[in-house]
């Protein structure tokens, strides 16, 4: 073959990676799940937006379906999912194999808790399940019905989206951080059963980013959160942007990553190798 034509080949698998995959996107409808589903779309794989968000989540697959993002042979769809519910979980898996022999799940979910002291006296024990819930027990039904029909086929992918607080400890809550180390742990130990089945299993880890659920979180608004995340940030120059996790996600789902198993990748330009203290920044802008 011809030098041009094996580049133009490769440039053509570079831009359509994730070919003839079906991807469910649990909490997709905003977010990181949100920026995974518009890439995920443009790589050529049929996307189930998995979500209790009904308005927003049909309203994306109607922006994407339009043809803003370009979707070529791909197609997107919603579909309600309450991720703590297991008939709804099993139901959306259900329909997604119907569409292809290549599955990946990519675990999106995510409770902040309620609780504005983080000390472990004002911890209400209600918070605190409500977090788990949805952090720990959704994941484990996602995987668990993932795997159901991944097992047998010997195919597919599992991804969590944990967070830099499985690295690093004392800034978020005792549920969120306790729940991120669960996913991570969760994930290596799943690696070594899905592996025998040559299924992957890893989980991306971002640093904070001004998603809709984390402002709503703090109480802030977008603008005064990008200045604490640009001030507490190890590399500097850069604006953190919940694409720089979808690419990661792009990458753990392709081919390019098909020895990457059992990682926790940490998407947080450097932030986990400091002692940084984003809270203390975060007081400082607002006092």
């Amino acid at each position: 073959m011809h030098r041009s034509n094996v580049f133009a080949q490769r440039y053509v698998l570079t831009m359509h990676r994730l070919k003839g995959k079906v991807a469910i996107i649990t909490g997709g409808a905003s977010g990181f799940g949100e920026a995974t589903a518009r890439l995920f779309v443009r790589h050529g794989a049929k996307v189930i937006i998995a979500d209790v968000q009904d308005k927003k989540g049909r309203a994306l697959c109607n922006d994407i379906a339009s043809g803003t993002d370009d979707c070529g042979d791909s197609s997107i769809s919603y579909a309600n999912c309450n991720v703590t519910d297991e008939t709804s979980v099993k139901n959306v898996v259900d329909l997604a194999i119907f569409n292809s022999a290549s599955l990946t799940l990519i675990v999106d979910v995510k409770k902040f808790s309620r609780d504005l002291d983080k000390t472990i006296l004002g911890t209400t024990n209600e918070n605190f399940k409500k977090v788990f819930d949805v952090n720990v027990y959704g994941a484990f039904l996602g995987a668990k019905h993932a795997a159901r029909v991944m097992i047998p086929r010997k195919s597919g992918v599992i991804l969590f989206t944990a967070s830099v607080a499985s690295v690093v400890c004392g800034e978020t809550s005792h549920a969120y951080t306790m729940s991120k180390h669960a996913i991570v742990g969760f994930m290596k130990n799943l690696c070594v059963e899905m592996g025998q089945y040559g299924i992957r299993v890893n989980a991306i880890s971002p640093c904070a980013v001004s998603t809709p659920i984390l402002t709503h979180s703090l109480g802030i608004n977008t603008a005064t959160l990008d200045r604490v995340i640009t001030e507490s940030a190890v590399l500097k120059g850069v604006t953190s942007d919940p694409m720089d996790v979808a690419h990661a996600t792009l990458y753990l789902a392709s081919e390019e990553a098909k020895l990457v198993h059992g990682l926790n990748l940490m998407v947080d330009g450097g932030y986990n190798v400091t002692n940084p203290a984003f809270s203390f920044a975060f007081k400082r802008l607002l006092s």
